[in-house]
């Protein structure tokens, strides 16, 4: 049986660790602080639950430079896939929210009937949200709109596919995008599409607009590096690629956004232009619930915020006045190693995403007949078997593409990064 040290792992997530943090949570689980008890038993409403997401909400806006007078920090569950429709209902209300008290304000107190009738028409003339689809998270995402509010509100500002013979692995240029003009009560991004390695490589120019809430789904490249969190109404991400395990999620929202919400009763008067469904937020997905109760409407899973908590407050102590710059270094150095590799034996590898938006996080690459020819599965099952031997594990790419996926997230140590290196440069020969 390998021990640690012997495995590289690369899985897409959940993902690696720093073994520091598994070793500290791993006694925090039998004996926290010898108190004799479990971080899993001590109750999320206490002292020590307090501190622990006080000390992640700290670090992650000394990483971020978060601006806390303007931007709130909490934390969930559901995962990123939960944000798809947390996302949707929050701001579909804000949107309305916001009409309707431009209506009070231009007709006046006491018209409710009035006002009613014209945010419905409001609704049906102007409300749209916007998806930048270029992976297959955001097609997730989008679709999960479509679902929530009806098509008829739901603006494809691009599908990445139809530029790229009906696959993702491209993001058009922004010339081509059909951004709701304004007034979009959201415009959604993947930033990282995990399962088809592509990356923004910065934020867009197109979205410069102070009055477009941009939300941005940071699952997959989460603290991997700077990024200018002003520009952002909303960033969100799932734990368990960069942050920590699985069952916990990060928001960091704009404060305006969470006072932006409408009366129940406005919402069911409108159910005949938009679902109730669409713009009424379950409870738990409620963010200024979440957020008037510091995270902790209901049960948060401790423990698994205590393993963030020290992922973050390793990342400070590691790159100190660098904080999250220090991070994108290394992750760039890393996916710089994979990718010269994998394009000096272009005649055997070939990288699927084109070269101007490859992911730092998800390097996907097909193992190929010959140079430019189509995917060899063969040798694909030879390479991933002798990885396999050689320790390098979680290279199989995502079911529904095929190929192999090296996921370079944080916690995967430069050694490991090198030692696949190697592996490529010996397969190749």
């Amino acid at each position: 049986m390998p021990n640690r040290s012997e495995v590289a792992y690369f899985g897409a997530g959940p993902a690696p660790l720093p073994t520091p943090v598994i070793e500290k949570s791993a006694e925090a689980f039998v004996n926290f602080d010898n108190t004799g008890l479990s971080l899993a038993e001590i109750s999320h409403r206490s002292s020590t639950a307090n501190k622990i997401l006080a000390d992640a909400k700290d670090a992650l806006a000394q990483l971020y430079d978060i601006p806390t007078d303007d931007y709130d920090i909490f934390f969930m569950q559901a995962g990123g896939t939960g944000e798809f429709s947390a996302a949707v209902q929050n701001l579909v209300g804000a949107w309305i929210e916001k009409r309707r008290r431009k209506a009070i304000e231009d007709l006046g107190e006491g018209k409710d009937a009035e006002v009613l009738e014209r945010v419905k028409k409001e609704i049906e003339n102007e409300l749209k949200v916007d998806y930048l689809v270029t992976g297959s998270w955001s097609l997730k995402a989008s679709q999960e709109a479509t679902r929530l509010i009806g098509a008829k509100y739901v603006n494809v500002t691009v599908d990445a596919r139809k530029s790229n013979n009906g696959k993702f692995g491209k993001i058009p240029d922004e010339k081509e995008w059909k951004l709701t003009p304004s007034g979009s009560a959201l415009t959604y991004l993947c930033d990282n599409e995990t399962v088809d390695g592509v990356e923004f490589p910065s934020f867009p120019n197109s979205l410069e607009d102070d009055e477009r809430i941009v939300v941005a789904d940071m699952s997959s490249n989460f603290l991997s590096r700077k990024i200018d969190v002003r520009k952002y109404g909303i960033i969100f991400g799932g734990a368990q690629k960069n942050l920590g395990i699985a069952g916990i999620t990060v928001v960091i929202i704009r404060k305006s956004l969470l006072s932006l919400v409408p009366p129940p009763t406005f919402l069911h008067a409108l159910s005949s232009v938009v679902p109730t469904s669409g713009c009424l937020p379950p409870i738990m997905f409620s963010f200024s619930t979440i957020a008037t109760n510091n995270s902790l409407y209901n049960t948060l899973p401790i423990f698994n915020l205590y393993v963030a908590t020290l992922v973050l407050q390793q990342l400070v102590s590691t790159f100190k006045e660098k904080k999250v710059s220090g991070q994108e270094e290394v992750a760039d150095r890393k996916a710089k190693l994979l990718y010269e590799t994998l394009d000096t034996h272009s005649q055997l590898y070939h990288v699927v995403p084109d070269k101007s938006v490859r992911s730092r996080m998800n390097i996907c690459f097909r193992i190929t007949q010959q140079e430019g020819g189509q995917p060899d599965e063969a040798k694909e099952k030879e390479f991933l078997a002798g990885a396999e031997k050689r320790g390098l594990l979680g290279l199989k790419g995502h079911r529904s593409v095929g190929g192999i996926r090296a996921s370079n997230y944080n916690a995967v140590p430069l050694e490991n990064v090198q030692k696949l290196a190697g592996w490529l440069v010996e397969f190749a020969k």
